[in-house]
């Protein structure tokens, strides 16, 4: 058994068992990878796979055992390596980041900037998308780092870090009748249509539920991933707006009028996540301390032990988050 073989295997169940693709990312054959894994069923004695002729249709449940300890074996494999690299030079390497279009936009720009400017030699990716894209990345291993909000079912594998909380604000058009609300309500909400995000996170958080608990309709004119695109559709007349309080610009939004929306939703806490039994390297403690100064080093690694998610509240219970 080899460890390019149990790479071959978990890149073609992770590209939906297709060869060719796998092969492709892999920067190998068709061929070269369709031996590999014959050889590795030859060696283990059982199929790894269930065929249609040459098509891979599922993973056996002997096959999916296999996967999973591959991908641990992979990523102590891995481990290794950032360990080396760490203890050869720790101001160089690369942090893939899978975040939203607000955190991107809003909220990372000057913790990049002071992060570059202190490794100016580490490859920085950032990857936008939903809750749902992300997880999928995470799922994937194709970032160190993910940051989003509530959403946890989707990142199982993760060790999840709170970070700040922050609350959703009402956007209007200056001369809008809501403009002139003190505290506005579900009802006065209700009689507009919405232009807000497209949530990943239910439960208190959710519009429908929220406004199904209260008796009442929620009209919802159109929903996005980006502040930026509900405040435009919001300039336009389409609605009134709900966003993330970090998604405000005091001097790009001042035609807008915001509204404190405190008293009618929860407020959300945003965390970062990274695999379960990562090797995290010296300037990856140096990013998560950036991004949430009470994430020091040593909280950081009582997390990576903790046992369970009890536990990890625990940890974080005396813990005073930042708001923005």
């Amino acid at each position: 058994m080899k460890l390019h073989q149990l790479r071959y295997l978990t890149a073609v169940v992770q590209n939906g068992l297709n060869i060719t693709t796998a092969a492709r990312k892999l920067h190998t054959s068709q061929p070269g990878v369709s031996k590999q894994l014959k050889l590795l069923e030859d060696e283990l004695g059982f199929p790894l796979f269930e065929r249609d002729g040459r098509n891979l249709t599922s993973v056996t449940a002997a096959g999916q055992q296999v996967v999973d300890r591959a991908l641990r074996i992979l990523e102590e494999a891995q481990n290794i390596r950032r360990l080396s690299a760490d203890l050869k030079d720790d101001r160089t390497g690369s942090l893939s980041i899978g975040t939203t279009h607000t955190q991107a936009r809003y909220v990372l720009p000057p913790i990049v900037q002071a992060f570059r400017g202190k490794y100016p030699e580490v490859d920085l990716h950032l990857h936008q998308g939903t809750s749902e894209q992300i997880a999928e990345l995470a799922k994937l291993d194709r970032i160190d780092f993910a940051i989003a909000t509530g959403a946890d079912p989707l990142f199982p594998g993760l060790v999840l870090l709170p970070c700040y909380r922050w609350q959703r604000r009402v956007i209007v058009p200056r001369g809008h009748p809501l403009a002139a609300e003190r505290d506005v309500s579900l009802k006065a909400l209700a009689r507009y249509p919405l232009v807000t995000y497209t949530f990943s996170f239910g439960g208190r958080s959710s519009l429908p539920a929220l406004f199904e608990s209260a008796g009442l309709k929620l009209n919802v004119a159109l929903t996005a991933s980006g502040a930026d695109v509900i405040k435009t559709y919001v300039r336009l007349g389409l609605g009134v707006g709900i966003v993330a309080s970090m998604a405000i610009d005091p001097a790009e939004d001042d035609d807008l009028v915001v509204l404190d929306a405190a008293h009618l939703f929860a407020p959300h806490v945003t965390w970062i996540g990274f695999r379960r039994g990562r090797l995290l390297r010296g300037y990856m403690y140096e990013f998560l301390k950036s991004f949430a100064p009470h994430l020091n080093r040593r909280l950081v690694d009582q997390a990576i032990r903790a046992g369970s998610g009890e536990e990890l509240a625990q940890l974080f219970a005396d813990v005073e988050l930042p708001v923005r």
